[in-house]
């Protein structure tokens, strides 16, 4: 009760700052079209041998399936032409979606600590079962307030890859899983959204 006393008498400032990185929290953007960052979301490739790569495109929460699989295209695309070749094959690809969730009940304490009890874990795409931790969290909280009852919330992170080998001349008629890389450059280009 003497927490949430304390908590009652923040400045109003210190209220507003909290406001703030909630607000710019909640406004998280699709992850551009670009290298991946620090935070290892965007396009990555490994060269295997001399016309065969490893690409990746790991995309955060806002960026859905879909986006993360154009992206991932159209970098396979570039790869192919930057190395001089024509066309490209998916040999094998996969996309992967972790899902974490989070329940939280109780109140939380502005600037101290906050008892909890929920669920926290992932699911890997089919898998893994959440576990349920009890105690007390730490850290500049958000308050005084209570969340609401059984309020779970889930994020989902989709990340693409696939092994591709690179080829010379016209993709072969007879082989789906072959990309012309200039047809994908040209068809994809309008939904890419690069970097600023």
């Amino acid at each position: 009760m003497k927490i949430l006393q304390q908590a009652m008498r923040m400045p109003m400032r210190v209220m507003a700052a909290m406001v703030g990185c909630l607000v710019l929290a909640a406004c998280v953007t699709s992850t551009p079209y670009g290298p991946a960052d620090r935070t290892g979301f965007g396009y990555s490739d490994q060269k295997i041998d001399s016309n065969r790569f490893r690409v990746t495109f790991r995309g955060n929460s806002s960026t859905d399936r879909e986006t993360v699989e154009n992206f991932l295209l159209f970098r396979a695309a570039e790869l192919t032409v930057q190395n001089g070749f024509d066309h490209f094959i998916v040999v094998e690809n996969d996309t992967e979606a972790r899902s974490y969730f989070r329940s939280l009940y109780g109140p939380s304490y502005a600037g101290g600590f906050s008892p909890f009890y929920g669920r926290y874990g992932f699911r890997r795409r089919f898998g893994a079962f959440p576990y349920y931790p009890y105690g007390f969290g730490f850290g500049p909280g958000f308050g005084p307030g209570f969340y609401g009852a059984n309020e779970v919330r889930e994020t989902t992170q989709y990340t693409a890859i696939a092994f591709i080998s690179l080829h010379q001349g016209t993709k072969p008629s007879d082989e789906p899983a072959a990309f012309s890389a200039r047809e994908v450059l040209e068809n994809l280009r309008p939904l890419i959204v690069e970097a600023e």
